[in-house]
């Protein structure tokens, strides 16, 4: 067991303590906290600069829940002009794909760069992908555009988390979270209602166009009233040491094992069948560069990209697992819930957002109240254990949707839905930020935020390859006079068009049945998927948010056990003075 090298020094240097193999927790065995830098020794910014700051992290995160909403009901008019029905899959996974990859790299560079330039180009990225979005001559170009807009949000959401961390006291943040969840929610209700408007009266570009003016708001804000200082800096470090910290080889082993995951789950079935060379070659792939790519991290050790020593903590673990089964039971949800109201209900896009209002004005409510009530009572679990089941409950009659469902119904259900899935996209940056020490949380904060990525990207995926199995098995069993090809290649608001086109009314109600099995099929994911975080939750300690964390005073007294079992206590400062604090923010 790695020893403890402590002790006050005469020139107010650092205690040092040997690196841990164990996860870097605020917490051992019980509740006591591990030694490091407090809260109280931070000095928080107040009035109008604090709510600046927060405006700023609301408007980026604004921007993310946007993007990612206000395309579900522009998926009409999208593959109504490219013909890329069979598209509908990538332009989802390549956002999420991109995300998904660079997400835990964004973790070091927050470690290892300045926060605030970090969060700066995550946002110009951004910015250059809407861009390409909104002028996308092609369905491919617009794919590409997805992925780039991904690689801006990668760093955007946990850039936001890292910034707030240095910004409010531990015990203020869920009440942060919930705001920035309900802005999040806000996003979501305005997603659908300006992705309908801008689809139905002017052109679905206008989706993206919107991004650049309020991308360019936060850009100023963040530049003009953020500044952080704080203990360990990197500024002190040469590039080339920086770079180091990075794990290049990791990425690039991550990057190509996803995609050739997606690739088989989306062309499974469909373009190839499941026996295929191809979709074998593809899943044998991803298994060897899986598994090299955890030896890399093996060898990495806390350099790595999803560094060993957070896996081995309950609650990390717990709060990973938690977030990829929420992000895939969600982000399959939202696209293919939209798409029921416009294929089915035949449905304009501005009348199918307006549908989505009820699940996402509860998804707003309920991060709001639960963001401030876990800050009253310092408990996240009392929230998170029964929201879990609303969310699976609320997903499973979704499945019931029948091709005339009345308003009761599926208003109804989305409500059910949506007062579970509010607090989960707080649920695992709240765990971390209560486990982990101030210096890890920019890399915890992105493998939660990785594995939410994750989820999402495969279970779209999977979705697209069920629903499209199911959509093409029904039509060929219940209307064998029409070809199913043509509804693959169509837009999801063309199927009436379509069977008129052919002279094929009278399989009307055949193709919607086909059609209503599909997204039945992607529906139910999203129910297992839910059942699956609320089992993970379970795992979750009862650990209560203290309202400050131990000091620096503490470390000098802290026990060899108590810092070997910390997270990240590479280096504990001793504060020169009261008037000097180790850890301030100006």
């Amino acid at each position: 067991m790695p020893s403890l090298v402590a002790g006050p020094s005469t020139d107010g240097s650092s205690i040092t303590a040997a690196e841990s193999d164990t996860p870097p927790t605020q917490d051992t065995a019980g509740d006591q906290p591990t030694a490091y830098t407090t809260d109280d020794d931070r000095v928080y910014p107040k009035g109008l600069k604090l709510f600046l700051i927060i405006f700023a992290l609301c408007m980026s995160v604004f921007l993310v829940a946007l993007d990612q909403t206000i395309i579900a009901p522009a998926l009409g008019t999208i593959t109504a002009e490219f013909q890329s029905v069979s598209d509908i899959g990538w332009y989802g996974a390549a956002y999420l794909l991109s995300t998904t990859c660079l997400q835990p790299t964004y973790g070091t560079v927050y470690r290892v760069f300045d926060v605030k330039t970090t969060y700066l180009a995550a946002v110009a990225v951004f910015e250059l992908g809407s861009l390409v979005c909104a002028t996308a001559p092609s369905s491919n170009a617009f794919i590409v555009g997805r992925a780039v807009a991904g690689m801006g949000t990668a760093g955007m959401f946990s850039g936001s988390v890292v910034i707030l961390s240095y910004t409010l006291p531990l015990r203020q943040r869920p009440a942060a979270f919930g705001l920035i969840g309900g802005m999040w929610g806000i996003a979501s209700v305005a997603g659908p209602l300006l992705g309908g408007a801008f689809s139905d009266h002017v052109t679905w570009r206008w989706c993206f166009y919107i991004n650049l003016p309020i991308g360019g708001a936060a850009i100023a804000a963040i530049v003009f009233f953020l500044h952080i200082n704080r203990v360990n800096s990197p500024k002190n470090l040469d590039l080339r040491t920086r770079l180091g910290e990075l794990d290049f080889i990791g990425t690039a082993v991550l990057i190509p094992a996803v995609i050739m995951l997606l690739l088989a789950l989306q062309w499974g079935g469909t373009a190839y069948a499941w026996k295929s060379a191809h979709i074998i070659g593809l899943f044998c792939g991803f298994g060897v560069m899986t598994v090299i790519f955890v030896g890399i991290q093996l060898w990495k050790g806390d350099e790595g990209t999803l560094p060993p020593r957070l896996f081995k903590n309950r609650n990390v673990l717990c709060a990973m697992m938690f977030s990829f089964f929420f992000g895939a039971g969600f982000f399959p949800l939202v696209y293919y819930l939209s798409l029921y109201f416009q294929a089915i209900q035949g449905d304009s896009a501005v009348q199918a957002g307006i549908k989505l209002l009820p699940m996402l004005i509860a998804v707003v409510v309920t991060s709001v109240m639960t963001g401030g009530l876990i800050s009253v009572v310092g408990y996240y679990n009392p929230f998170i254990l029964p929201c879990m089941v609303l969310f699976a409950v609320g997903a499973g009659m979704i499945t019931t949707f029948d091709i005339d469902s009345p308003l009761r119904i599926w208003f109804g259900y989305q409500v059910l839905a949506g007062l579970g899935i509010g607090v989960g996209f707080q649920t695992g940056v709240l765990v971390v930020q209560n486990t982990v020490s101030i210096e890890w949380v920019p890399q915890a904060t992105a493998c939660v935020q990785f594995f939410q990525s994750l989820g999402g990207s495969i279970f779209i995926a999977v979705a697209q390859s069920v629903f499209q199995n199911g959509l093409i098995k029904g039509i060929e069993r219940n209307a064998p006079g029409v070809p199913a090809e043509v509804f693959i290649h169509s837009g999801a608001s063309q199927v009436r068009e379509i069977l008129k086109q052919l002279h094929a009314e009278r399989y009307t109600e055949a193709v919607l049945r086909a059609y209503l099995d599909g997204l039945r099929h992607s529906y139910y994911i999203t129910a297992a998927c839910a059942t699956a975080a609320f089992f993970v939750a379970c795992g979750l300690s009862w650990k209560k948010i203290e309202k400050k964390r131990a000091g620096p005073k503490d470390a000098a007294e802290a026990s060899p056990a108590m810092v070997e079992d910390g997270i990240g206590v590479r280096e504990l400062r001793l504060p020169e003075s009261k008037e000097s604090p180790s850890h301030s923010y100006i």
